[in-house]
């Protein structure tokens, strides 16, 4: 994620054809998140990082050393049919899921791609594969577009889907410029917080506030907005978190207040190491317990842990203080798994 970032300028002008400085990819009028150029937070949390805490952060020699491969017990899902009610959800890796829920398939930040990086040969590389093969797919009905980091915004693998399914994308405002400036015929809708979109009869998308922030380029910060989903079909909600820090939790309370039954909160728990340079932009395990707890969901699935190395924490730390900070609030274990690529959840 950051260190893609400070070497992908070129990358982005090669990938767009926009002009150098070029790079707002929304307009409209100012809101509370939104300056008339760049998005923002409210609380102004979550802000990202100067080169000089970067610096900082890399030259600390913290960083633990990951097996290479690190695969899943899980591998291999074949997710042919449907159940005929319920829901089911098979994590992918990192950030993407399958979810299939009203007789839908949606994929959530889909990454098939080797690196989350502009670059085939640099950058974080996936430590196991996908928990399900491309071509294993079923048909794709919906593809949701948290925001435009490498590791959750994939152009590779949404040209791929684009020509295979034709789904109904969603993203929040100015990220339809970053996949159109790919292929122009991709259809993109875009969502900011608070608006819903149709995916089916009955089954609706909203998007809602994260704390997090975006950039593809060292120029191009903050000029696309980032967002988490809130899916309902059939009487059953799932709520995807995208990237968000934790922040005073009014996030997680606000959306609970919205939307008073979720079944499935899916939350991230990786890439929280250092906390000084991380704890805005994103949950620790500790953080993403107290949001299960303020949404007042039924179940939780954690992921953005173990197949990019993104920063500090050792491979198998998020599901060691997942389990501690689950104990600590008296939460049985059940009710908030650390997903591996091709675990299956069904309810």
């Amino acid at each position: 994620m950051i260190g893609s970032l400070l070497g992908a300028g070129r990358a982005q002008s090669a990938e767009t054809g926009r002009p150098a400085g070029r790079t707002f990819y929304y307009y409209g009028p100012p809101s509370d998140h939104f300056d008339g150029a760049r998005f923002f937070n409210p609380d102004r949390r979550g802000e990202p990082r100067g080169l000089g805490d970067v610096l900082k952060w890399r030259l600390t020699g913290a960083r633990q050393s990951w097996p290479y491969p690190y695969p899943s017990p899980f591998a291999g899902a074949r997710p042919s049919g449907f159940a005929p009610v319920g829901l089911r959800t098979i994590l992918v890796g990192h950030a993407t899921f399958l979810i299939q829920i009203g007789g839908l398939s949606i994929l959530t930040d889909p990454v098939w791609s080797e690196r989350a990086s502009p670059f085939p040969d640099v950058g974080p590389r996936r430590y196991n594969p996908p928990g399900i093969a491309f071509d294993e797919l079923p048909r794709i009905d919906a593809v949701l577009i948290s925001h435009n980091h490498y590791d959750h915004l994939d152009l590779t693998t949404i040209e791929r889907l684009w020509r295979r399914d034709r789904p109904h994308i969603v993203a929040p405002l100015g990220n339809d410029a970053i996949i159109k400036a790919r292929d122009p015929a991709i259809a993109v809708t875009t969502l900011d917080w608070g608006e819903r979109a149709v995916l089916a009869p009955g089954a609706t998308v909203s998007a809602v506030p994260a704390q997090h922030w975006s950039a593809r380029t060292l120029n191009d910060r903050n000029h696309a907005l980032w967002a988490g989903f809130v899916i309902e079909a059939r009487g059953r909600t799932v709520y995807f978190a995208g990237d968000t820090g934790f922040g005073d939790g009014n996030i997680f309370s606000g959306i609970a207040a919205r939307h008073r039954r979720i079944d499935l909160a899916l939350l991230p728990i990786g890439a929280y190491e250092p906390r000084w340079f991380m704890a805005e932009q994103h949950m620790n395990p500790d953080d993403a317990v107290r949001a299960f707890r303020l949404l007042r969901a039924k179940q939780a699935l954690g992921y953005h842990w173990g197949t990019f190395q993104l920063t500090d924490e050792a491979v198998d730390q998020p599901p060691l203080d997942l389990g501690r900070a689950l104990a600590t609030r008296d939460i049985p274990s059940t009710r908030f798994l650390a997903a591996r690529p091709g675990q299956v959840w069904s309810g």
